[in-house]
């Protein structure tokens, strides 16, 4: 019985029943108010339609992940080098960081035809909705990681003889980490947002192609299926990343369950 008890009280088992629970009462629903497939199918009929048009899925999938790899890392990269200046600069913080915030508020949506008419319907396009839609997260968290740490450490290190490197590299980057993987986590997310905007509005390949074409057929249980391994490419790049910051950061309280319990 404790056993039992024990097995049912996972975090991860309970998460599991929730989402068996939430398809049976979608499955019910659908049957006894007699709803049309093309409106909103059945999860086994989802399921079924995931099977018979798997290899155009992860066809879709591996033109969509290539575009979110691409966007992502290039976002990272340059979140990461131009977050490092603006932190230290004075000059960078009241020029460039606010042409950067303003930048912010151009939808990024409406910039997609315009890329479409510059670079054409192949994969740039999509790439740069996706580092658009990803840079600022890692910016702005690594200029305020680089930035939110206690003048009393500062105070201390230098005390000790440490040099500047040595300030970056020993005290401030690992006092950034958990802000900046918050915004590694956040980009994440944006990542698979941008991709499926880009082939939405000038996409001839990936899921959010396969998407529209499904809805122009009325295949809703196909756009469905599409729209479940779209989440699982983001969850996976969302858990990846998180993966990494367990490795990177072990010691900091969000990651040590039995401090987040004891609080």
């Amino acid at each position: 019985m404790k056993l039992f008890k024990l097995f049912f009280a996972n975090k991860h088992v309970q998460a599991i029943l929730s989402l068996l629970a939430f398809l049976v009462i979608w499955e019910l629903f659908v049957i006894l108010m007699e709803i049309r497939a093309y409106i909103l199918p059945r999860p086994s009929e989802i399921i079924v339609s995931t099977i018979r048009y798997g290899r155009l899925l992860l066809t879709g999938a591996s033109f969509t992940i290539r575009s979110m790899l691409i966007g992502y890392l290039t976002a990272v990269s340059l979140g990461l080098l131009l977050a490092i200046p603006i932190a230290f600069s004075k000059i960078m913080q009241q020029t460039v960081y606010p042409l950067l915030v303003f930048s912010q508020l151009v939808p990024k949506v409406a910039l997609a035809p315009i890329f479409i008419i510059w670079f054409g319907f192949g994969l740039l396009p999509k790439v740069m909705i996706v580092f658009l839609l990803s840079f600022f997260p890692v910016l702005l968290n690594g200029v305020v990681g680089l930035k939110s740490i206690n003048p009393e450490i500062v105070h201390l290190a230098r005390s000790t003889g440490a040099t500047g490197l040595d300030m970056f590299l020993k005290v401030r980057l690992p006092n950034s980490l958990p802000t900046l993987f918050a915004g590694f986590k956040m980009a994440a997310i944006t990542a698979t947002v941008g991709a499926v905007i880009g082939e939405f509005i000038g996409g001839d390949a990936g899921l959010g192609y396969i998407i529209l074409t499904a809805q122009g057929d009325l295949q809703t249980d196909l756009s469905f299926s599409a729209i479940i391994v779209l989440t699982l490419l983001g969850f996976l790049l969302y858990f990846g990343v998180e993966f990494l910051e367990r490795l990177l950061i072990p010691w900091h309280i969000s990651q040590t369950e039995e401090i987040q319990k004891g609080g």
